[in-house]
């Protein structure tokens, strides 16, 4: 029998004992609603397929999709603010780099050096997704509301 271990909006730490493999995710969508998260964010971010952009499924990593009253696209995590950044492909002689759809925030004197990304003296990031390339849509990790609606 799987466990999936899960910590809470509040710090709190449970296992949960999944009785068959296939509820795994499900089990961990249930939880994730409420802002539980289960493992943590490798450096860099999670990275997935760009098709995947606008119907992954929050709830799996415990993170609530908003608009900001600016109208900017943005998600909550672990009492954090990420904001949608969509950058645009780069083609020209000395650099070729792929559109990229972002979630990050500004990065904090006490995160861990390993987390920022940008140069140190100046802007720096923490990234928590980004969706770029032409992979394979994961259809298992996507919002089963958002596939649903017709495009």
């Amino acid at each position: 029998m799987p466990t999936l271990h899960l910590t809470g909006p509040l710090g709190t730490s449970i296992s949960v004992d999944v009785p068959e493999d296939r509820d795994l995710l499900s089990v961990l969508r249930r939880y994730g609603r409420q802002g539980w998260t289960s493992g943590e964010i490798p450096a860099g971010g999670i990275s997935l397929p760009l098709a995947m952009a606008d119907t992954f499924d929050w709830s799996l990593i415990g993170a609530r999709p908003y608009t900001t009253p600016d109208g900017e696209q943005a998600v909550i995590h672990k009492g954090q603010s990420y904001k949608r950044r969509e950058l645009d492909e780069v083609d020209t002689k000395k650099i070729k780099l792929p559109r990229i759809v972002k979630y990050s925030r500004g990065a904090r004197p006490t995160d861990p050096t390993h987390l920022k990304e940008g140069e140190e003296g100046g802007v720096q990031y923490v990234t928590l997704i980004s969706f770029r390339g032409g992979g394979r849509v994961i259809e298992a990790y996507q919002d089963p509301g958002a596939t649903a609606q017709p495009r």
